[in-house]
């Protein structure tokens, strides 16, 4: 706890990001076996006792552009975060979102999505389907901030000046409609995870609850 309070919001947000993009070059360098098994979430992985991928695949990204439009988005809404409420609740707020996808997502592979590969007769097993990426842990940070601030003007794709809400209608929007379209490339869950954890953070302050006690 000493270390944390002597972290500030930017170093924080840098932190967060460098230990995101450490990840992504490991992948280029180590076992590609091992990274499976250890930097990504899956219902085989939860059951065979590798838990802490729940956090660690949300550090873990092997497209560029996945790992940019993540770490632009922890940038811009993680300062915001970290500022108003202070590095520790960011840091705090980061890893939940990230436990919590990480979550939703096995709930989704184990019970859900089953049913999608039956209704396809896709020949691959849910449970054996591995994901990666800071999105959920994002969702959590971008989305409290919007719903904390839900009139601020947003420029949507650094062009569109729209009101802070309306992008985040559209983004849980987007996601379950992922889900109902049983969308396999994009993990709508792992997002709503996010979600469920800015709503949480949210509800929490309305009530008047310390932040710092997330």
């Amino acid at each position: 706890r000493s270390v944390l309070r002597r972290l500030t919001p930017d170093g924080v947000v840098i932190g967060l990001i460098v230990t995101n993009v450490a990840v992504f070059m490991l992948w280029r360098v180590a076992e590609p076996r091992f990274m499976v098994e250890n930097f990504m979430v899956s219902v085989d992985n939860f059951a065979s006792g590798r838990f802490h991928t729940l956090i660690t695949s949300a550090f873990s990204h092997r497209d560029m552009w996945h790992l940019i439009s993540n770490m632009v988005g922890l940038y811009f809404f993680g300062l915001s975060m970290g500022r108003t409420f202070g590095p520790e609740y960011l840091l705090k707020l980061y890893l939940s979102g990230a436990v919590v996808g990480s979550i939703f997502y096995l709930a989704y592979h184990a019970f859900i999505a089953p049913s999608f590969q039956n209704k396809h007769r896709l020949g691959i097993d849910p449970s054996k389907i591995p994901g990666l990426g800071a999105s959920g842990a994002v969702n959590a940070i971008m989305l409290l901030d919007i719903f904390l601030s839900p009139t601020k003007t947003i420029y949507f794709d650094f062009l569109i000046p729209i009101p802070a809400i309306l992008l985040g209608i559209f983004i849980v929007g987007r996601d379950v409609l992922r889900i109902l379209e049983g969308d396999s490339e994009i993990s709508g869950s792992a997002h709503l995870g996010g979600a469920t954890v800015a709503a949480i953070a949210w509800a929490r302050s309305r009530r008047g609850r310390f932040f710092g006690r997330f």
